[in-house]
């Protein structure tokens, strides 16, 4: 309708000559006139020049003011002509009024203004201070002087109004015709694209920006591990699959079958398929002897071992299971030293937490060489974590089903002030290793910790919950530093 009403009167007319007032005289909202100008005039359908007046426009409190009157005069018009108290002047009128109206009634000299007392000193007073705020609200004419004295009372600000002058321009008609910014398959169908007038193409115009992809803290932490583990010398296992059978998960790393966590209540066992029916049986034959009878300098755990109970299919507790895999087909050659990790998630039947998830990723390291010891295990560590950034560690003994001795790795932490558990480690038992067939000289060195727990230090979360699964806010890929310094 404006875009109609513009190009319609300039077709008689030579120009528009204020925009205001032509949205006065057509009744049409002056913001909506200024949009259709600015179209127009981007298409050279009219030339438009820029208009600006200055006015005065009333503050809220003027328009109190202008409403209900100056405050003087309120404050005035309560005191009688006989007087009043202070006391009972300040609880007829509002706090601001009072304050307000005694300074500029003692200041224009209506009032007296004593210590218990309050008198007139004039008997009629104008409110000359509305008059003129209605005055400036009807845009009428008001002295320089008197709107100084407005505004140092805060009671009108100036307030710029735009608009513009319009004639045509050199590409004026007087119905634009909408251009087509796509040729379709209807076009061609119709054959109407011969009179279509096509927008033409802004090639110096910016596109969308562009987003490239981002990586996840935890696959930036997992890269930079990775590579510390290819610096020292260490070969990836395989660890694609999730779904492993008890047998290689519990029963070959020594873990009796009435551990509490080969429950339900900490393990996720398979419904379809449940069982395994794909298990070395001799290296089957041994396990079972050891936890029956023991063997190897140990007496075992002397309960009656079940088949069944070690094909139940289950996801993986732990990555530990791959490694209970490579050191078995190790043992299957003729011997030579390993070193081995993954990096991988494992599923345990957790409540979940802000420290807790029911998936999660385990670092693991092993090295498999003849005659190791525990001071070869604590110089490793000490060599991993230390191009970590943690070079102040402490060991604690633990106990674990499959390694002795066992250590709890501490690392301290300057952040916290305090000592914290980063990782877990020992050396494979006897019982663990020797069914497997390796030589009796040979021992396997192995260190465990999650991926999340060092990630969430080094990017300051507290809550993993934040950083892994499907509440993850994805802006926290996009806002991640590139690179980090240290680690």
């Amino acid at each position: 309708m404006a875009e109609e009403a513009i190009l319609g009167y300039l077709e008689k007319n030579d120009e528009i000559s204020d925009s205001g007032e032509f949205a006065s005289q057509t009744k049409i909202d002056h913001n909506e006139i200024v949009n259709v100008i600015k179209s127009l005039h981007g298409f050279r359908l009219v030339d438009a020049q820029d208009i600006k007046r200055e006015k005065w426009v009333l503050t809220d409190e003027g328009n109190l003011y202008a409403a209900a009157g100056s405050p003087e005069v309120r404050l005035f018009l309560v005191v009688p002509p006989e007087g009043i108290s202070r006391e009972e002047l300040q609880r007829k009128v509002d706090p601001s009024v009072y304050k307000i109206g005694c300074s500029q009634a003692i200041k224009n000299k209506w009032l007296e203004m004593g210590k218990q007392q309050v008198s007139r000193k004039v008997q009629h007073v104008v409110d000359t201070v509305k008059d003129l705020l209605t005055r400036v609200q009807n845009e009428e004419a008001v002295s320089q002087a008197d709107i100084d004295a407005l505004k140092r009372r805060k009671l009108v600000a100036p307030q710029t109004w735009k608009g513009y002058s319009l004639r045509k321009g050199p590409n004026y008609v007087p119905k634009r015709k909408k251009a087509a910014t796509d040729l379709t398959r209807e076009n061609l169908q119709r054959g109407d694209w011969k009179e279509l007038e096509f927008k033409e193409y802004n090639f110096n115009a910016k596109g969308q920006p562009t987003e490239g992809g981002h990586l996840h803290p935890l696959l930036k932490v997992r890269r930079q591990l990775q590579m510390i583990f290819l610096q020292m010398g260490f070969e990836e296992m395989p660890t694609n699959n999730f779904v492993e059978s008890s047998f290689w998960n519990f029963d070959a790393l020594f873990q009796p079958q009435q551990h509490p966590a080969r429950d339900s209540h900490d393990t996720f066992f398979l419904q379809t398929p449940s069982t395994t029916k794909m298990l070395p049986e001799d290296y089957v034959e041994r396990v079972k002897g050891v936890h029956e009878h023991g063997g190897y300098g140990s007496r075992g755990y002397g309960y009656d071992w079940k088949r069944e109970e070690a094909n139940k299919n289950l996801l993986r507790t732990h990555t530990t299971a791959v490694s209970s895999r490579m050191l078995y087909l190790l043992a299957q050659k003729p011997f030579a030293p390993k070193k081995y990790y993954s990096i991988d998630r494992v599923f345990r039947n957790e409540a979940v937490d802000r420290t807790h998830l029911a998936e999660f990723h385990q670092i693991e390291g092993l090295v498999c060489d003849r005659g190791l010891t525990l001071g070869d295990l604590m110089g490793v560590l000490d060599d991993f974590f230390s191009r970590l950034g943690m070079s102040n560690l402490r060991y604690k003994p633990t106990y674990n089903p499959y390694t002795e001795p066992s250590m709890e790795i501490f690392s301290y932490h300057e952040g916290f002030d305090k000592w914290v558990e980063i990782g877990n480690s020992g050396m494979f038992r006897p019982e663990m290793l020797l069914p497997m067939g390796l030589p009796e000289d040979v021992r396997v060195i192995a260190w465990g910790l999650s991926l999340e727990r060092p990630t969430m230090i080094l990017y300051g979360i507290d809550n993993i919950r934040d950083l892994f699964g499907h509440k993850v806010d994805l802006g926290l890929m996009k806002r991640n530093p590139i690179c980090r310094l240290g680690i």
